[in-house]
């Protein structure tokens, strides 16, 4: 096996093992949050595990297991050499993610294969970051875009129902005979939410085997078992330290608050997989096939929700509010801070 390949598959486990640690917490958090008390750990693998595979298995059936996020990539893939340097990114990803702080994982390691667009100048280098038509900031946009839509839609909607749900909710426990129709509805719209962000990230993890297009049935066959026993672990451990930024947030252990949170990340994350609304003429001010950060949208879910039932039931918004939402808003700033230094660091060396 050339040194190239064993980059290859190396970087392909570390990539798989950082994103499921930190970015499966942020679409199966709530689920695993809600249900944890509940259901064994294994049942909740079994149940996600079900729905990875269906669309990994889909995706290699129509040939694009990266669901169309790696287009722009295709080409350079094919013909790339692995050096040493592409295992950085899903390492310092690793490191990060153990100190609880949740990344882009887009940034930290699709701006990687986008090394050959990245230009030899630091000035050009800079300013690539803030022009849209590169693909750095093209993702860059497109998450502060997928930031601000699910904040504001987070607001809005919590403004409106928090009176309704959120405060009966805290004040009033489910009822024994109500358990099966939530958690019948929890598990569905889970299910939906997960099947949207993986359409999204695994292009994360297959852009290290050139996006998965060219495996043979027995490469693409490990590949699904890396994937599912990664998955296990991180339900066995619960979660690990990202989860905090979810059980930190006001009644995320309620399964009908959780079955909330779900249901509108799943929708945000939906609409950003198209350049328009139902093939109207109306076109979306970002690229539906471009990468993006999921992790933004959620911090922004997160902290738009956070924001708007404080003040619903609280007509309040305490300093300790502000510092959790304006936190998570900072790690993930710092997150993408990184990812840019160290992809600019490696073009520089390299």
């Amino acid at each position: 096996m050339e040194f190239s390949e064993i980059v290859m598959w190396l970087g392909f486990f570390l990539a798989a093992f950082s994103v499921v640690g930190n970015d499966v917490i942020q679409t199966l958090g709530t689920f695993l949050t809600s249900n944890e008390q509940r259901v064994s750990w294994y049942v909740l693998w079994l149940y996600a595990a079900c729905i990875l595979g269906f669309a990994l298995f889909a995706g290699h059936q129509a040939g694009d297991i990266s669901y169309g996020r790696l287009e722009k990539f295709q080409a350079g893939l094919q013909t790339l050499q692995y050096e040493w340097y592409y295992l950085l990114p899903p390492v310092v990803l690793l490191i990060i993610t153990r100190m609880g702080i949740p990344v882009s994982t887009t940034f930290m390691i699709l701006t990687l294969f986008s090394l050959s667009n990245v230009p030899d100048d630091v000035s050009v280098m800079v300013s690539s970051i803030f022009d849209s038509s590169t693909k750095l900031g093209g993702m860059i946009e497109k998450s502060l875009l997928g930031y601000a839509v699910a904040f504001v839609a987070a607001v809005g909607i919590y403004m409106v129902i928090s009176r309704l749900t959120e405060r009966f909710f805290i004040s009033n426990e489910i009822k024994p005979q109500n358990m099966w129709w939530w958690t019948v509805l929890q598990w569905l719209t889970t299910g939906f939410l997960w099947y949207q962000w993986l359409t999204q990230d695994l292009a994360n993890i297959y852009v290290y085997l050139r996006g998965g297009n060219t495996l043979s049935t027995g490469q693409f066959l490990i590949s699904v078992l890396i994937l599912l026993g990664l998955l296990a672990l991180i339900f066995y451990s619960r979660g690990g330290a990202v989860q905090e930024v979810v059980r930190r947030k006001t009644n995320t252990v309620d399964i009908r608050s959780a079955t909330f949170i779900d249901f509108i990340y799943g929708i945000v994350l939906y609409i950003f997989k198209y350049d328009n609304f139902m093939g109207m003429t109306y076109q979306f001010p970002w690229t539906g096939n471009l990468p993006m950060s999921t992790t933004w949208v959620f911090v922004g879910l997160l902290a738009g929700r956070e924001l708007a039932i404080r003040w619903r039931l609280e007509q309040k918004i305490t300093p300790k509010v502000w510092k959790d939402v304006t936190g998570d808003l900072g790690k993930v700033m710092l997150g993408l801070a990184v990812s840019v230094v160290l992809v600019f660091a490696i073009k520089l060396l390299s």
